[in-house]
């Protein structure tokens, strides 16, 4: 099985504020990440990161260890993994593109307003947009294309969303759980 996910921001202070996160610390966030994580993951399903994992590489390090499945990198812009931590990555990549079920998914950190394979049914994840005035421009767009009927499903996969409530989430899951 495949699983997605971003902006974790493991031990980052301020996005317990910036966002609006219902925890009191980030060893809570923390806790709870892993809980719910690990709660949904099993061993051998595949896990995509899309970015910010671990504002502190230490701490980073310590929840890698406890987290099953196998993982996956998507850099995001505060993602500087050290020669330990990337052992426990499959890869780490600035961008992919892969198959979730004959579905080509195109994996950034970054929203992107046009993508591979786009006319042809590719979905596109993302994050570090957070639930921010930036999403809500971005989703504008989105209207605006489908307006004008260019093919459009991507989908900000930030922990952060509440369709994603701080959980990896399945393809499917998100398609269903999305809302504007």
């Amino acid at each position: 099985m495949n699983y997605y996910i971003a902006d974790m921001h493991i031990e980052h202070k301020n996005v317990l504020r910036h966002d609006g996160r219902p925890f009191e610390n980030t060893e809570q966030m923390n806790a709870e990440l892993i809980r719910r994580w690990n709660d949904r993951v099993s061993f051998s399903d595949h896990v995509y990161i899309l970015g910010d994992f671990a504002w502190k590489n230490s701490i980073g390090l310590q929840v890698l260890m406890q987290l099953k499945g196998r993982k996956f990198l998507v850099l995001g812009n505060h993602d500087k993994p050290t020669e330990e931590m990337k052992s426990y990555f499959g890869w780490i990549k600035d961008y992919a593109v892969i198959d979730d079920n004959d579905t080509t998914v195109v994996l950034c950190h970054y929203p992107i307003a046009h993508w591979y394979d786009q006319y042809r049914g590719a979905v596109h994840l993302y994050g570090h947009i957070h639930n921010t005035k930036d999403h809500t421009a971005f989703e504008k767009y989105r209207n605006i294309c489908k307006e004008l009927e260019i093919p459009f499903e991507c989908y900000n996969v930030g922990c952060m969303m509440p369709y994603m409530d701080y959980t990896p989430r399945t393809l499917d899951e998100i398609r269903n759980g999305y809302t504007v």
